[in-house]
């Protein structure tokens, strides 16, 4: 038994304990034992993590745990570097569960949610372990039904629990299906389940059912890391989840379909053909540009980082694709520096995504809302956390000096490096890559300042946010560690670059894509680099100058009140809401966004020529959910209307079906 095997076993034995403190607990005590214990989970989870990257070998057969499978575990660079996010984000969850879920006896801290919020995690932990088909398939599927019933948790207080719950069981099994189909189809073609066995007869397979595995699979696992367009039950599960499960969810269960990807198209398959990334590519794509325009049109706090993570999503996968077709087009030094740039920003957004989901329920638990419009004025009343909300958008909207920033710089350079004589598709794919990079990187700056602005900085646009309070120490606690684990990876990033090279190695693309080193962060083949730290220090020492400049001439000036028309003070409705702040960039993306306005205006009952009110309702509706499921569901619920005419009650009817389907076995065994 080495360290490893110590560390995972205490990680799941905590996570056992925090299951039974959850179940059997008082109330007073409940939210502490099990928060604790579930931090203690995910921080044995980043040992682990972090053994494995070093290279740590680590194997463990459990032959009776499951029939005639049995379970089969084992660890190298590629599942380490995504248990270490998977374990922080753990970690932190559990800290911010203290005080989020607090002393009460439903919702987030019923026994249900905190004996569940463990087994959750511990799943998540086991399934970048999974060595053979059938543990992948078990641990990927209990995942999916503890996170089902996780977002569950408050169905009884909030109507919109239930429709979300729907979306995310039917999307999240399908996914399953086609995930369960294409390996269980590899398996059959290798004959083998063991992912050993895989590898080494992949080579065997021929390209058409190769080809078709990896798209079955692919579209499993997309599904699973909400990307475009396999997304509807994203921005309703994260919207209805617990802000401490939407944050486990979005930064660390969607990574997992990254993981997927990763694991079967360049470890099982062994990379692969070049037309195979381009799909990927497409797909983070059609996903980055996508979410960030529904990001910024939205108006509900959580709907608006739901969309955000389908946006870096895309990203990962565009890095993902651009990696694979590289590598294949005999770039592999470049194809390191995207497969770099897509394996740190999973890490970066897990850090960001994670501080602004635990922000955003701080702020809903302070008033009751999540609604943009109805927020404001919570810098005065809640100043840490919309100093760390504000550091968190800052990382998001890939502004320096935050890490969110690295990391689409990497993106960007691997774009721009790649050689001209590569071929047709890399010509054209690369251009429309970088285009894809800055659009989301433009707009997604005027999301998160249009969150910030409208949410924290304006005036409070309701009782509740001129009333909230700061959140408790726990939860504030929490949102510190994310914050600093951002601004780590922002200012020193070059402390992965050990790392990053163990992970692409194990992926077969062999190159060590940055150079080791503190102060500044140096691609390996590309003459490029980048400063972090010396970026950051100049940011802060021109902001503070600035502030310092305009606080000396500001105290030069004489004061006096400008002229307002005789309205009187500013109040909150002559300022921007989220809306309106929104609505020229509507207007821009009016063709792909599609919004329904509707005007309703009551005349007076004296003359129907004097107007007594007008009501102006606009939404916008997600375009490809409207015309791509909307009639798949309404086709699936004709279909089971006709469907129950087969079953009419007639014991003969169905005597005949059996007949039937005897024949039929019978004819297709004696063609066989």
């Amino acid at each position: 038994m080495n360290t490893l095997s110590i560390a995972l076993g205490t990680s799941l034995a905590t996570a056992l304990l925090a299951c039974l403190a959850g179940l059997v607990m008082p109330v007073k005590w409940r939210t502490r034992l099990a928060g604790v214990l579930l931090g203690l989970s995910g921080a044995a989870g980043v040992l682990v993590g972090a053994l494995a990257v070093t290279g740590m070998v680590w194997r463990a057969e459990l032959p009776t745990l499951l029939p005639l499978a049995g379970v089969s575990l084992a660890a190298d660079p590629l599942s380490g570097w995504f248990l270490v996010i998977i374990g922080a984000v753990t970690a932190a969850a559990g800290v911010y569960a203290i005080g989020y879920a607090g002393r009460t006896s439903h919702g987030p801290g019923s026994r249900t949610a905190m004996a569940v919020v463990p087994l959750f995690t511990a799943a998540m932990l086991l399934v970048p372990l999974a060595a053979s088909v059938t543990t992948f398939l078990l641990f990927w599927e209990l995942m999916a039904v503890t996170s089902l019933i996780l977002v569950m948790t408050e169905h009884r207080h909030h109507k919109a629990v239930r429709p979300a719950a729907i979306w995310y069981a039917a999307m999240t099994q399908a996914g399953f299906v086609t995930v369960l189909i294409g390996l269980s189809w590899l398996a059959a073609a290798t004959g083998t389940q063991a992912f050993d066995g895989i590898r080494e007869a992949a080579v065997s397979i021929r390209p058409f059912a190769a080809g078709t595995i990896f798209l079955l699979c692919l579209l499993g696992f997309a599904s699973k890391a909400g990307a475009v367009p396999l997304h509807p039950w994203l921005p309703r599960a994260h919207a209805e989840a617990p802000s401490h499960v939407s944050a486990l969810m979005s930064a660390a269960m969607v990574k997992l379909g990254v993981y997927g990807v990763l694991r079967l198209g360049f470890d099982l398959l062994g990379g692969g053909l070049r037309w195979w990334w381009l799909a990927v590519a497409a797909l983070g794509a059609l996903s980055a540009v996508y979410g960030i325009v529904q990001a910024v049109v939205a108006t509900d706090l959580k709907r608006l980082l739901a969309f955000s993570t389908s946006e870096n999503i895309g990203l990962i996968l565009l890095g993902v694709g651009f990696a694979g077709m590289l590598a294949r087009s005999g770039q592999p030094a470049i194809g390191a520096v995207a497969m770099a740039a897509a394996l740190l920003h999973t890490a970066n957004h897990a850090g960001f995504k994670t501080l602004l989901f635990f922000g955003a329920g701080s702020v809903q638990r302070a008033t009751g809302t999540r609604d943009l419009d109805k927020l404001g004025g919570l810098s005065h009343r809640m100043r840490v956390t919309t100093a760390l909300v504000a550091a968190g958008a800052l990382a998001a909207a890939a502004l320096p000096p935050g890490n969110g920033f690295i990391s689409e710089w990497l993106l960007l350079q691997a774009l721009l490096h790649q050689t001209p004589n590569a071929g047709t598709m890399l010509a054209i794919a690369a251009p429309i890559g970088v285009a894809v990079v800055a659009l989301t990187a433009g707009v997604g700056v005027a999301a998160f300042v249009k969150m910030v602005g409208t949410g924290f900085l304006a005036r409070p646009r309701s009782d509740a946010a001129a009333q909230a309070a700061e959140s408790p120490p726990s939860m504030l606690t929490a949102m510190t560690g994310a914050a600093a684990v951002c601004a780590v990876l922002a200012v020193v990033p070059a402390v992965t670059a050990p790392a990053l090279a163990r992970v692409i190695n194990s992926l077969q693309i062999s190159q060590t894509p940055l150079s080791e080193g503190l102060l500044d962060l140096r691609l390996s083949g590309i003459s490029s680099h980048i400063a972090p730290l010396w970026i950051a220090v100049g940011i802060i020492a021109a902001t503070t100058a600035a502030a310092v400049l305009a606080r000396v001439l500001g105290k030069a000036r004489r004061r006096a009140i400008a002229w307002d028309c005789g309205d009187g003070p500013l109040t909150a409705r002559m300022e921007h809401t989220a809306t309106s702040y929104a609505e020229p960039l509507q207007r821009v993306f009016d063709n792909i966004l599609e919004p329904v306005a509707d005007v309703d205006v009551t005349h007076s009952v004296e003359s129907q020529y004097v107007i007594a009110s007008i009501q102006y309702r606009q939404q916008i509706p997600d375009r490809i959910e409207n015309r791509i499921y909307r009639p798949l569901v309404a086709a699936v619920q004709k279909l089971g209307a006709a469907a129950k005419r087969l079953a009419p009650g007639v014991m003969h009817r169905y005597l005949a079906y059996m007949l039937t389907a005897l024949i039929v076995v019978l004819v297709a065994g004696a063609i066989r």
